[in-house]
Parts: C-alpha cells; structure tokens; sequence
C-alpha cells in the first residue's frame, strides 16, 4: 500500500505590500493514515520580511521536504486557499519549465522559491487543489491560525510536530462552529480517492462529494 498524505496549507503576511517590513508565516495540517490510526501533525515557519506569495510556495516546499524524511514517497494531496501556488504548479510551472524557465511576460518572479517546489514535487506524487479562504473549511481555517500565529512571533516548528488541532476543533465547536463536519470522514473521504488515483480539479469544491455507501 502507498503512503498517502493530506495536507492542508494557509500562509500570512503582516502588512503585505505596505512599506517597511511585512513579517510572515505559513502553516501546515498533515493527516496520514498509519498502522495506529489516523495521524495529525503541523508545520509552522516564519520571515521576517516578505510576502503572501512566497509564504505559500515556502510551505509548501517545506512539507514536502519533510515528508520526504529517510527517503519516504507519498501519493500528497496539498489543500491551500492560494491560488498563486495552486494554479502556479497546475498551469504555470510546466510552461515556463518548457521554455527553460522564461516566460512572455517577463522575469519569474519568485523563481528561486519555484525552482525549489519543483524539485519538492519530485519526492512525492503530489496534486494541489484550491479552496477559497475564510468560508468555511475548518481545516484551512486552523492552518490559517498556524501561519498567523508563526508570523506574529516570528517562530518555526523544529518539523512535523505534534498537533494542535483536536483542542482547537473542541473550541470552535463549543462556540457554536463547525457543528457539522466530521474531521476524520471528510478525510477519509479524500483518503479514499487519493488510494484509488483520483485527480483532483483546480476548486477542491468542485469535487464529488463521497457517496456514504
């Protein structure tokens, strides 16, 4: 069996595009399925000066890696509410890969950062999907809180770490969120089609829901 990995991804930016410094963080849920069970652990990173843009390629190369750890492949699906880095990887990078990385418009921008993702991509059979920002993911909204948190005080977590979802979720729920999702099933349910090789559209929205059966 292939190991498989769901990754949900956000990224922050303090003051992006202001003068002066625009400190930054990005933040990561990693569930895998194992022997024991279901298995949670995040990332967190941070810059002390940059942008939304880099965040998200910067943790997104950063889990990668990380999976990547004592020669590990997984079958990854990244999550991110970035439509940068989603339709980056979909759409851009191939084309500018063709053209020995140029591109019409002009100079990469970012580029060191993209020839950096992907180099991370090659370790994994990796997809990225999209979901919008701030409407109701709870997964996107925690890996939010993580990237803001780590922008705030400027901290890395030292790898995948233990996580801090499951207190988080029981404080959301007692104020009245997230009342309907089930953590574990809507992994699940992604679980199963990364397994069976499913390809995953641009707007993760835009998927099937799972029948139930």
């Amino acid at each position: 069996m292939s190991s498989r990995a769901l990754v949900h991804l956000d990224e922050s930016c303090l003051g992006n595009g202001q003068e002066g410094l625009t400190p930054g963080g990005a933040g990561g849920l990693v569930e895998v399925r194992t022997v024991r069970g279901l298995v949670r652990r995040d990332l967190y990173l941070h810059s002390p000066d940059t942008t939304n843009n880099k965040m998200a390629l910067a943790g997104a190369i950063a889990v990668l890696q990380l999976l990547a750890g004592k020669g590990n492949r997984f079958r990854v699906l990244i999550v991110s509410d970035s439509e940068y880095l989603v339709r980056g990887v979909r759409e851009w990078l191939p084309a500018w890969i063709g053209k020995g990385w140029k591109r019409k418009g002009g100079a990469i921008e970012n580029l060191d950062l993209w020839r950096a993702l992907h180099q991370s991509l090659a370790l994994h059979d990796t997809e990225l999907s999209w979901v919008r920002g701030h409407n109701g993911h709870p997964k996107n909204e925690y890996a939010n809180d993580l990237a803001v948190r780590a922008a705030k005080a400027q901290e890395t977590s030292a790898g995948l770490v233990a996580s801090g979802w499951s207190p988080w979720f029981d404080r959301r729920r007692a104020a009245g969120q997230f009342l309907d999702y089930d953590p574990d099933a809507a992994f699940a349910g992604i679980d199963e089609r990364i397994a069976r090789g499913d390809r995953f559209p641009f707007d993760l929205d835009a998927s099937p829901a799972p029948s139930g059966d």
